[in-house]
This record gives C-alpha cells, structure tokens and sequence, in this order.
C-alpha cells in the first residue's frame, strides 16, 4: 500500500500536465452487457479492457524517435482508446476524462488541431470541479490559436502569438475560482523540464520495457504524453512561466481561511479524558509531543510500548519511527530543503528553498533524475507519519498518541508482488487491529490507500505476468486477498473509529476500488481536501463512501525532528477529521464510533452544489453538548 500523498511531489507522472494526471486503468475479460448487441456497461475500473504494445527498443529511442516511427504506435494506441470511447458505456466521469486527455494528446501529434479542439470541449463537458472545467486544455488551446494565426509551430512569432492567446484567456477567469490551478501549472512548468521528463522515462517506464519489452496502456499513455510535453509544452515553457507569473503577481490575493474561526482548542478546564489515537501510518516522531504518547502497559518481550510495526516485507519490526542509516541521516536536512522547496513552488513562494530547488533541476541531467526521485520519495515517506500525527494533536491536551507504522516502499522498481507477500500484508493488518484494540485505541488515522492498479504497475515494472491481461488477472487475485484481510480487521473492531483519507486521484475511489476509502463500515469515515477557502481541491478524490471533507491544502504541521511543513493532500485532511473526533471524545468517553461519525456529519457545512461537507468543529462540540448537557468553559 502507498501513503496518499498529493502529486505535488510525484515525479513519477507527468512532469507538465495539460490535462489532469493521467490514471492507471484497470481491466478485466468480464464484462457486464447492459443487453444483447448493446454497449458493454463499465460498473467499476475493473471491467475496462486492457491493451499491450511489444516494444523492439527502448521507451527513451521510440518517445525520441522521428513523427513516422512514433505514430505508427501513436496509431494503434488511438484505435485501442476510441474502441474504449465507441464500444462501452461509461458513466464514470474521471475515466471519460483519462480517454479524452489521451485523445487530445494523440490528436496533438498527429496535426489533427480541429478534433483536438472538439474533444477539449467534450472533455470540459465532463470536468466536476469549477477549476478544472475553466483550466482544462487552456495552455492548448493558446497553442492552437498561435498555430492557426501565425502558420506555424516554433519561433518568435508563434511564440508572441501564444503569449497573447495564453494571456486572454487568463484575463477572462475568475481568480478566487482558478487561483490555485494556476498555481499548480506554474509549479508544474517550473519543475517540467525536458530532462526531468526524460529521467521520469528512466525511472517508470524503461525498468518495464527492459524486462518485457512491452507497454501496457497506462505506461503507453504516460510515454504519449511525455512526447507531447517534449514536442509541444516545453518548447513553450519559458513563456508559459512567464504569463503564469505575471498572472500570480497581479491576482495572487490570499484566499480567506475558513478553519480558524471553526477550530476548537480544548483546556484542562473542559475536564477532559485522556483519549489514546494512533496514527497508522510510516512512523511518527513521538518525541515531539511530550506528555501526550500512550504507553502499552504490558508491551510483549522486546516490543516498543508506544507502537506497532512491520517492515517492507510485512515482517514484524521496531520503533515509532524508522531509522536512518549515517548517509540518510547526512541527507535529510538537504531534503527538508527540497520538499519545502516543492511547497513553496506550489504556492508561488519565492522562497530561497524554492530558488535552490530550480536551480537544481534546471541543471540535472535525466541519469540523475531517477535517484532524485527515490531520495524524494523516501524522505516524503518519512516525513509523512509525524505530519500527520500533528495535525491529529493540535489542540487537544488529551490526545495519548500510538504509533502503527508502515514501511512504505519508496522504490522506483517496488517490491514484487506474490502471493506470500499478500497474505502476510493481510495477516498484518489484523496484527495492527489486534493491538490497537488491546491498547485500548479509539481513533485511528489511516491516509494510505492501495487499488488493484498499483499492483499492475509494480507487476509491469518488475517484468511479471504475461502480458497485460494476465497482470491483471494477477493483480485481481492479490488484491482480493489483501483487501478481504483489510476489511475484515477494521470489521473485528467496531468500538475503535477508523479515518481514512479519500485519495489524491481526483476521481471515484469506489469506482476505483480503492482501499479502504472504498469500504463501507459503519467504524469508518472517508475524508475528502478542501482549500484554506473550504474550495475543493483539484487532486480529492470522492464518491458515495466520501461523507466530509477537510482543509487538505498546503496543511502546516511538523516533522522529523520539529521543523515544520506544509503538506497537501487527502493525508492531510484525513487527520484533521481525526483532530475533531478526539476532541469530541475526549470531551465524552461514552460516545461510539457511530455517535462520533454522526456528530462530525451532523456538524458539516454543504455547499450549495451539494458536493462539499465540510467539517465544523465548532458545530460539532456544540452538538455534543447539546444533547449529552456538557458545559463549554
């Protein structure tokens, strides 16, 4: 399983989006028929297709290779997505999005600017967020005006052209809407530089084609739009950084924060019980919060009392925080620098860290690129548990913190799947459950999550299974096994609270499959982001198991160590739900699991297009003392 982190700092995907990330789709040979001669109607991402595409050569040679060697497999691509598009019924918003970016990106390379400008438009058609129905496709669509006035597709003129087509269209729309987006493509056309999307080639694509010299459609539609980037974002990125800085400098007005005046900071004076949480996550510095840990009073020969843990093979280990080793430890402050460097990117921040940060990618070579990418991602790994545990804490001088810790892979290759290794992460699940319930846990804090694709692509990536279809089959038959174990764990323990993040995939994680957030339980809620202004984030996922959101969006906490960071992601909201619940049962021991859900639902705040619920402490404690009769102090 992977912690949910936000793709602020995913290098493995696209490095320039023009179009939202592009998802792993899943398939299967069962199909549902909706009626004899009818459409194949797609219930979850399980029944998509799945296509494979032998490879002679390396990823790097054929996304290099000139127009007429890279469309003929740009060809049979397209007529795999358009036999998805023609031949199934779809209702699922995020894979109608994830097919028609594909699409835009082929059009793009074959000339075809008339379709790409009708399927930009569909596309729209079927963005939910107000943001990404404003943003989508606008840097092509500038591109494709320049294009069309000046006849041609480099140099200063088509680059003039752009800038004022690019710097139109960005006077039309409303800050407060699109403010953040903006910020997001500035980041992200900062950091796409051609070799950092060479080396994330390197680093996801080329260990799968080494091993079985074959594509499935997901690695295929990363390599297409990595061309795209190549041929027709960056060539423009210079001016793209320049209009989005421009715009930042004249709009960039501070969005109003919401959750300040819906905090609740408890006392001694609120009489308050001792409520011992644990952050089920890749380790927390327990260090950092004196007087606040739970101690297991009768830890097993040779446990730690604070924590319970497993290492990357799922075999038991120790400590609530993983240890670095003397060249890791040399590392982290220079990759605290880094990840506060991404952050700051993200928000516009001309920080000295941000600066460093460019200036660092500017002048790496793609050999570097995959190594950078794995230190990133061991660091943000470790660094993840203690961010979240202090979201959890704030405010709440009864919180006793517990630690489950993960060792999250942070490998480009990851670990190879088999069954062994599944059955011994659903054994572990129980284990982790088991003791949460000797110790007397009421809240747990869950912001990972895995799907049956991430299964696919560490088998794709480690050479395993046939070929698509049967890495699915594979995948299908691992999955359900560390998926019955999961359940089951949070089902053997109705009287603790389980949080979860909803996922940072901006699509449906019940359509996905994704666990746990796609679980239904009556000891469970899903947690979805919202911005600082209570806005939905561009990355939450959501559907029917999503019952309340939370502020997810450049969250300040600490970590490792005590130096803070600003994080974003569901990971981050899952925590402040956490933050509530606790307080709520700190305030009143007696409530179960169900009470507590129903007081932070009851408590929420809707927006008026129903999508949002976002949560209110302050309601919330005002609810429970309404009908328990608690005074507030």
């Amino acid at each position: 399983m992977l912690p949910l982190q936000r793709p602020m700092w995913n290098l493995r995907g696209s490095v320039f989006p023009t179009f939202a990330f592009i998802t792993i789709l899943a398939a299967s040979s069962t199909l549902c028929l909706a009626q004899a001669g009818a459409k194949k109607v797609i219930k979850s991402e399980a029944d998509l297709p799945r296509f494979n595409y032998p490879m002679t050569g390396t990823a790097t040679e054929l996304l290099q290779s000139d127009d007429a060697t890279f469309n003929v497999f740009a060809a049979k691509v397209q007529a795999d997505v358009e036999s998805v598009l023609n031949d199934y019924e779809i209702q699922d918003h995020a894979t109608l999005r994830d097919l028609l970016g594909v699409e835009v990106d082929l059009q793009l390379l074959a000339g075809n600017d008339r379709g790409a400008l009708a399927t930009i438009t569909r596309l729209r058609g079927f963005e939910d967020k107000p943001a990404a129905k404003l943003l989508t496709g606008i840097g092509t669509l500038a591109m494709i005006e320049a294009q069309s006035a000046t006849g041609k597709s480099s140099g200063p003129e088509y680059q003039a052209a752009y800038k004022k087509a690019y710097s139109a269209a960005l006077e039309r729309l409303p800050w407060p809407v699109v403010g953040n987006g903006i910020k997001e493509l500035k980041s992200s056309a900062e950091i796409g530089t051609r070799a950092l999307a060479l080396g994330v080639v390197r680093a996801s694509i080329e260990p799968a084609v080494a091993k079985s010299h074959q594509l499935g459609n997901d690695l295929a539609w990363e390599l297409i739009q990595i061309r795209v980037n190549l041929k027709r974002n960056i060539p423009l990125r210079e001016a793209t950084i320049a209009l989005l800085t421009e715009d930042v400098a004249a709009n960039d007005i501070e969005k109003p924060d919401i959750w300040a005046s819906r905090d609740v900071t408890l006392t001694s004076a609120d009489k308050l019980t001792p409520v011992n949480v644990a952050i089920w996550d890749s380790g927390s510095d327990l260090s950092l919060f004196p007087g606040r840990v739970h101690t297991d009073a009768h830890p097993a020969p040779g446990a730690d009392p604070h924590d319970i843990a497993f290492d990357l093979k799922g075999f038991p280990t120790h400590g609530y925080l993983l240890a670095l080793d003397a060249k890791q430890t040399r590392q982290y402050p220079q990759m605290h620098d880094e990840l506060k460097g991404l952050s700051d990117l993200e928000l516009s921040i001309d920080s000295p860290e941000a600066a460093a940060l460019r200036k660092q990618l500017s002048g790496m070579s793609p050999a570097q690129v995959p190594g950078f990418i794995e230190q990133l991602e061991f660091f943000a790994n470790y660094s993840h548990g203690t961010h979240v545990a202090g979201i959890a804490a704030r405010g709440n001088p009864a919180i006793r913190l517990a630690v489950g810790r993960i060792t999250f892979d942070w490998h480009n290759v990851p670990l190879p799947p088999s069954e062994e290794l599944a059955r011994r992460h659903a054994a572990d699940y129980q284990a982790y459950v088991d003791w949460f319930r000797a110790n007397h846990i009421r809240v747990v804090n869950m912001s990972w999550g895995g799907s049956p694709q991430g299964l696919e692509s560490a088998l794709e990536k480690n050479g395993m299974g046939k070929d698509a279809t049967d890495r699915k089959a594979i995948a299908a038959r691992l999955f359900a096994i560390g998926r019955k174990g999961l359940y089951n764990a949070l089902r053997s323990a109705p009287d603790i609270l389980f949080i979860c993040a909803a996922g940072n995939a901006d699509s449906n994680s019940s359509f996905d499959e994704m666990i746990p957030s796609s679980f239904k339980l009556p000891n469970l809620l899903v947690v979805g982001a919202v911005d600082q202004a209570g806005g939905e984030a561009s990355f939450t996922s959501y559907g029917p198991t999503v019952l309340v959101d939370a502020d997810g969006y450049q969250v300040e906490s600490v970590v490792p160590g005590g130096a803070k960071l600003r994080m974003s992601g569901t990971s981050m909201a899952s925590p402040n739900a956490v933050n509530l619940a606790a307080k709520l049962i700190a305030l009143d021991p007696q409530l179960t699991p169900r009470q507590t859900i129903h007081l932070i639902v009851a408590g929420a705040t809707t927006s008026t297009d129903g999508r949002r619920h976002n949560i209110d402490p302050k309601r919330s404690v005002e609810l429970l003392r309404q009908s328990k009769n608690i005074s507030g102090q």
